[in-house]
């Protein structure tokens, strides 16, 4: 297959994917708008985590409340719990890489915080304990992941399941949803900031 044909193949299946997400994730997108509004606009913060591509996806989101998404506006309050090698090492190391979320939840986190967790499986069981202590620490929480991880978004406030099983595509989906969320609460953050 030469490189167009693999791009155009590439493409095809990620529209194919993108116009499943049109219908399918149009009610959780709004729900986690309104959680993620509610929160900023309310003075609480976002804690966001995943492994691997969803751990920079996760940076990616929290980079882009600190610091803007188009329009210059304040700093939102936001920390990537992926971008600490050394907490996460030391966790890892002295406990298990498995509460390496849920245990800087436990530190960090705050009631009507939002806390994301990104899964393209669904199966991370650090990402789902992260969730979990968010939810008993009275944080709202967010779930993004692929078709195979619906099963696993029961329980949480918002669950935004991406119609596919291809990571690639699960990914770029979830990279979309999370310009959607910044772009929505922009728009809420500008209103509030102008009423």
């Amino acid at each position: 297959m030469t490189p167009n044909e693999l791009l155009i193949e590439h493409a095809g299946e990620l529209i194919a994917v993108l116009t499943r997400s049109k219908t399918a994730l149009g009610e959780a997108v709004e729900e986690a708008s309104r959680l993620l509004n509610e929160a900023i606009l309310s003075g609480h913060k976002v804690l966001t985590f995943g492994n691997g591509g969803s751990s920079m996806q996760a940076q990616h989101l929290a980079a882009e409340l600190l610091v803007r998404y188009k329009d210059d506006r304040r700093s939102l309050p936001a920390v990537a719990l992926t971008a600490d090698p050394a907490t996460i090492t030391a966790c890892a190391n002295d406990y298990d890489f498995s509460v390496i979320f849920s245990r800087q939840i436990e530190g960090l986190g705050r009631p009507g915080d939002v806390a994301i967790g990104l899964s393209t499986s669904g199966k991370s069981p650090n990402v789902r304990k992260g969730l979990a202590a968010a939810r008993e620490k009275g944080m709202k929480t967010i779930f993004l992941t692929g078709e195979s991880g619906a099963e696993f978004g029961a329980g949480w406030d918002s669950s935004i399941v991406v119609p596919s099983t291809e990571t690639a595509h699960i990914q770029e989906v979830h990279l979309v949803v999370i310009h959607m969320l910044c772009r929505l609460l922009d728009a809420a953050v500008f209103a509030a900031e102008t009423s």
